[in-house]
């Protein structure tokens, strides 16, 4: 008796508590190994949102921003385009996208060679010796037998790789022959069973209860909107007459046909006797709810909300932009410790193949995911320039690394990372700094425009002789003649004498020397590009050449930040032609040829410069 007892307490246990059923709360604690087909994988893939962007997001992203080679121009050019010849951005991509679906692929490094399950010799690559890449999954692709010898590169890994061929015959590939990426690596070999042996998991696999419970969430919440308004409506002797079939039949009637009457805005007629209520649904915690579920889908995925969701998550939780940064630093991580390894033998390939040799100074690093602002570009750019200045000094002799030297370097860099788009083409076409030298003519007026303004370029000197100034700087034409003969064919009269382009003109005292100093004493504009004839002054009496310089403006900009002042709007790199007339600027046809400045000229302001003028 006391036995049975026991059984009928114990049964009315596990009914309260669901044990045993699909409602089992202890079945959180256990963890079992989740399984999905091929079959399962696809379908989760192809047609649920979520799933696609978990599998696809990283793989784009980890490539998407490519990579920088790090060799001389012609060099690079050649490597490119045998990227571009093999499509390798690609072909990795397929790659990595079905390496994280399926659980590992492959991409073969096709070189003509017949006998595929010798190693690859990466020294007999030649010129356009890459014939073709082509991705393979861990369903065409058969792992071997494990090495199993600790002294052997593949220690771990298969021997070797095996793909049926159109004929039915085994063909045979050495593991050197192939790029392979996982998608979600296995611990341990010798503990993991899975359908396809030497390879990773689906990165779906370790996520998809999470993707479950958010998507039965959302359809949870979907289906409640159908329920967000019930009316009850309360009739007397209701279950006593239900059974009469003449009874249901005029209920049905009279209650359709009350419906019809009422509509969505319109009256419901009811009896004296019967009772109307509407229940309604609310909504209001329920984006919450979901949005918690989707944030556990993006911690499962190690994918920010900001990413995967394409919105930050609101009020507490808005950290996206941390949260990317973070991401993409690990990707970054992902690119040197998984991919960089994985693509060594292809790469040393891809150099030989596009140009018959290996040089050893050529690398590559993978190109910032994280994209700046324009204004962080320019603050980049300005630091770099403002350190190739420190490395080359003043000219004086005292520079640490030859200023020839650090032109060169200084070019590739803003050739490689696209801050000045052109700028190779402008080399070819002016030549590099070692090249460049100035005319005599041009050095005879630059001494000539010093010597009548009597005010040398500023030198460095000592730090108690530098007592802070009102500071004017300048730039004056050098190529003065060329700029006349335009304006007065444009109809000017009364040309300024000195005509010159300010940099920086501050009422507040500031120390000189801690403007710092130009790139280089002679500045040449090149032919063409924006030019405007414009107004100026409150007047409007200037009527000044509007021209764009990225060296002045970054000059200006350096003074500003040093605590020089600025009285105008903005900034705009400008000549003044002439003060006061009648010229009609809208016939004038802006000048658009080479303009040389010579160097920076330090003064103070004088506020007494117009009736010099």
């Amino acid at each position: 008796m006391a036995n049975i007892i026991a059984f009928v307490r114990d049964s009315l246990t596990n009914m309260v508590a669901s044990l045993g059923t699909s409602r089992d709360k202890a079945a959180a604690n256990v963890y079992s190994m989740p399984m999905l087909t091929d079959e399962e994988l696809l379908n989760a893939y192809r047609g649920a949102w979520l799933p696609k962007k978990i599998v696809d997001i990283p793989a784009f992203d980890s490539i998407r921003a490519w990579r920088d080679w790090q060799a001389k121009k012609p060099q690079i050019e050649a490597i490119e385009a045998e990227e571009k010849r093999l499509n390798l951005m690609g072909k990795l991509l397929e790659t990595r996208i079905k390496a994280r679906l399926w659980g590992g692929a492959a991409l073969v490094i096709g070189t003509g060679d017949q006998d595929l399950a010798a190693p690859l010799d990466v020294e007999r690559i030649g010129k356009g010796g890459l014939k073709y890449l082509t991705v393979m999954t861990r369903r065409h692709l058969t792992a071997g037998e494990i090495d199993r010898d600790p002294a052997s590169e593949w220690y771990g890994k298969p021997k070797v790789y095996q793909l049926k061929s159109a004929d039915g015959a085994q063909v045979e590939i050495h593991p050197s022959r192939l790029v392979i990426f996982n998608g979600s690596q296995q611990p341990d070999e010798d503990i993991v069973t899975t359908t396809y042996a030497g390879w990773g998991d689906s990165v779906l696999l370790s996520v998809v209860d999470a993707i479950k419970q958010a998507d039965g969430t959302a359809a949870n919440i979907a289906s409640l909107v159908f329920e967000a308004k019930v009316n009850v409506i309360r009739i007397p002797d209701f279950m006593q007459n239900l059974g009469n079939a003449e009874y249901r039949a005029k209920i049905l009637e009279r209650y359709t046909l009350a419906a019809t009457a009422k509509g969505i805005n319109g009256d419901l007629l009811l009896d004296k006797e019967e009772e109307y209520e509407q229940k309604t649904a609310s909504f209001a915690t329920l984006p919450e709810v979901l949005m918690s579920f989707l944030q556990i889908v993006s911690g499962a995925a190690d994918i920010p909300a900001t990413r995967l969701l394409g919105q930050s998550p609101a009020g507490m939780n808005a950290t996206g932009e941390s949260d990317l940064r973070n991401y993409y630093d690990r990707l970054q991580a992902m690119q040197t410790v998984e991919m960089t390894p994985a693509m060594a033998r292809l790469d040393e390939c891809i150099i030989r193949s596009a140009l018959g040799s290996r040089d050893p100074d050529i690398y590559y690093e993978w190109a910032p995911l994280w994209g700046m602002s324009e204004k962080e570009k320019a603050d980049v750019f300005k630091t770099k320039a403002d350190a190739a200045r420190q490395l080359v000094g003043t000219g004086t002799g005292q520079e640490i690394i030859p200023r020839d030297a650090v032109s060169d370097a200084l070019v590739n860099t803003f050739i490689e990372d696209g801050s000045l788009p052109g700028l190779d083409a402008a080399i070819e076409e002016y030549g590099k700094l070692s090249e460049q030298e100035p005319e005599e003519e041009e050095v005879a007026a630059a001494a000539a425009a010093q010597q009548a303004q009597q005010t040398p370029v500023v030198q460095r000197k000592p730090t108690a002789d530098a007592a802070p100034r009102t500071l004017y700087v300048r730039r004056d034409v050098i190529n003065r003649s060329d700029i006349v003969r335009w304006a007065e064919g444009q109809g000017f009269t009364d040309i300024v004498p000195d005509l010159h382009v300010t940099i920086a003109y501050s009422r507040t005292p500031v120390d000189w020397f801690d403007m710092g100093e130009s790139w280089s004493p002679r500045l040449e504009i090149a032919a063409g590009g924006p030019r405007q004839m414009d107004s100026l002054g409150g007047d409007g009496k200037y009527k000044a050449l509007l021209i764009t310089a990225s060296e002045l403006v970054w000059r200006h900009r350096a003074m500003i930040e040093a605590g020089a002042s600025w009285e105008w709007p903005e900034y705009q790199p400008h000549i003044t032609i002439q003060i006061g007339g009648d010229v009609d600027l809208s016939k004038v046809e802006p000048y658009r040829g080479k303009i040389v400045l010579g160097p920076e000229i330090f003064e103070e302001v004088n506020d007494d410069w117009k009736s010099a003028v």
